[in-house]
């Protein structure tokens, strides 16, 4: 697998929160019984941090088939970076990281449907490859409260290696795959117009169907998010006889998202998600963490909960990091597992590197 971070961080040293996205799959099926966060509670006055509290569940969206992201296996277990961020923020809420997955329903939605089940309190939160995008933000757009970047990625292309296609104006006459509902179709549309280039788009409701068309030789490249190309690689027959080219043809920041207007629960999934960064730059892990909370480091006592009342501030225990990190690890640690020299993908941390070591990850001070 060719590792790209390098792309990346040149494509995204001037990040800005406009974008395109990525998809997901179409099952949308929730548990029987499971209880959404209503929306009109919480124009009432109340927080979706009480109704989570209360309901004893956090119920998060993800996509579900994207490996190293969020994916779930035949056991129905579910594994992946998006999917620790849902683990992170149910561990803070809880105060635990026992058993953090039966704190949690996970469900899969797809591109047209991860909005509107946000939108309409089914799940309390999204953490599924969802770009930050500026009409997404907006108040007369989507609505949407976009939590810190956990992934800064670019659009690609996949393709065969038999096909000779080696850039966008490779493209002229040929069949893309590309994934509805999404601005992936924008992105596709705008640098094939700029190329010069007349494409037939062929266009699916999942990443699922995308891959299994382009797999059967149904279209000549497959476009999204170069995190998902590569984990969608993966699961090619062979593997090796497609490339992911070296074309970055958009901004990609992806990270977990919460509804516009309840600033108490949009404070707890951001700093929740900074608070993983902030872990890995103060190296607090999963294996140090209880001995970290013995350090004369008076910011470490206070991002550890010994001292301060940031826990009470956010209306979380006073050690909620304490519970995230044991359940997670830092960023370091999630990424890396997931994505990275630990896993399948390999992916180079490029921009999602620490600041302190020339990425993007950064985290205003816990004080």
């Amino acid at each position: 697998m060719r590792k790209w971070g390098s792309l990346l961080l040149a494509a995204s040293l001037s990040v800005a929160a406009i974008s395109a996205c990525t998809s997901a799959p179409t099952n949308t099926a929730s548990s029987p019984g499971a209880e959404g966060a209503s929306p009109a509670a919480t124009a009432a006055g109340r927080s979706r941090l009480d109704m989570v509290k209360e309901r004893g569940k956090l119920i998060c969206g993800v996509e579900g088939t994207i490996p190293g992201f969020s994916f779930v296996d035949p056991s129905g277990t579910y594994s992946g970076l998006d999917v620790d961020v849902c683990r992170a923020v149910a561990a803070a809420v809880f105060g635990t990281s026992e058993d953090i997955d039966s704190k949690i329903e996970y469900r899969n939605l797809d591109s047209t449907a991860r909005f509107p089940a946000l939108q309409n309190g089914e799940v309390d939160m999204l953490s599924r490859n969802t770009t930050w995008t500026a009409s997404r933000d907006a108040a007369g757009g989507n609505g949407l409260e976009f939590a810190p970047t956990t992934f800064y990625d670019g659009q690609g292309l996949l393709v065969s290696k038999a096909s000779g296609i080696q850039d966008v104006k490779g493209l002229q006459g040929k069949s893309v795959c590309v994934e509805t509902g999404t601005t992936t179709e924008l992105n596709l549309a705008s640098r094939t117009k700029e190329a010069g280039v007349t494409i037939n788009e062929v266009k699916f409701q999942d990443s699922n169907a995308a891959i299994a068309a382009f797999s059967e030789g149904r279209c000549d490249a497959f476009t999204s998010d170069r995190s998902q190309l590569a984990a969608k690689r993966t699961s090619l027959p062979n593997p090796d006889d497609y490339v992911l080219l070296d074309v970055v043809m958009s901004k990609e920041p992806l990270g977990p998202v919460t509804i516009n207007g309840d600033s108490r629960w949009y404070d707890v999934v951001k700093w929740v998600t900074y608070g993983l960064f902030q872990a890995e730059e103060f190296g607090i892990t999963q294996a140090n963490v209880d001995q970290m909370k013995q350090d004369p480091n008076p910011d470490i006592q206070n991002f550890l909960g010994v001292q301060g009342e940031l826990g009470s501030q956010l209306g979380l225990p006073a050690d909620f990091m304490v519970h995230v990190v044991k359940a997670v690890g830092n960023y370091g640690e999630i990424y890396e597992r997931n994505v990275g020299s630990g896993s399948e993908l390999n992916i180079s941390r490029g921009p999602n590197e620490l600041w302190t070591n020339g990425g993007l990850m950064y985290s205003p001070p816990f004080r």
